[in-house]
């Protein structure tokens, strides 16, 4: 269930910024796309979710199967600069089908390259490393994925949320479900700070 609506940031905060949710068909961790999307939501984002494939994507609750989302863009025909922010769910299935998805792979690096903001919680960290994204950068994750972090060329540390400047764009990692409060705060502030940066007024 998504959470209560606390309005913990103004309503125009995300306003006319697009956001992307990378996800596979199956396996995502469902609180970890709804309550980041209603963060997005609330705060006058746009939320779009990307997969690899049309239709539905399959979420899950822990082992359990949970609700279904209806797809917006299939990745493969998805262009990175028609999103300001792009946030990649967990889930232990979810990252470990996006990394053998070539064009999933391709976008991530694509958007990272560019230095347009990420955020990744939990398993998602395994789909940067696929997109050679973590490299020289401080990262957190789920625990079990401390060595393939390190072996990728990333520093990981073990923090609720960490946000890394140390590249193109800002990286906003986080561990688990119980650390989504934190990861919300973190991602929407640099979401709003970058594409403000990024975007040249005329007036």
């Amino acid at each position: 269930m998504p959470r209560p609506f606390t309005k913990r940031w103004p309503s125009t905060t995300l306003t006319g910024r697009t956001i992307a949710f990378l996800v596979a068909p199956y396996g995502v961790e469902q609180v970890e796309l709804t309550s980041p999307w209603q963060a997005v939501a609330e705060s006058g984002g746009i939320p779009r979710l990307l997969s690899t494939a049309e239709g539905r994507v399959q979420a899950v609750r822990h082992h359990a199967p949970g609700d279904t989302f209806a797809v917006d863009v299939t990745v493969s025909g998805a262009d990175p600069a028609d999103y300001d922010g792009l946030v990649l769910p967990g889930g232990v299935a979810n990252p470990d089908r996006l990394r053998l998805d070539r064009p999933a792979v391709a976008f991530v690096h694509g958007f990272c390259a560019a230095g347009r903001p990420v955020a990744a919680i939990c398993h998602a960290a395994w789909t940067l490393i696929e997109a050679d994204a973590v490299r020289g950068r401080t990262v957190t994750s789920w625990p079990s994925l401390r060595t393939d972090l390190v072996n990728a060329g990333a520093h990981w540390v073990d923090e609720p949320v960490h946000v890394c400047h140390d590249g193109p764009g800002a990286l906003v990692t986080s561990r688990k479900p119980d650390d989504l409060p934190l990861f919300e705060d973190a991602f929407v502030t640099e979401f709003a700070h970058a594409t403000t940066k990024r975007r040249k007024w005329p007036w």
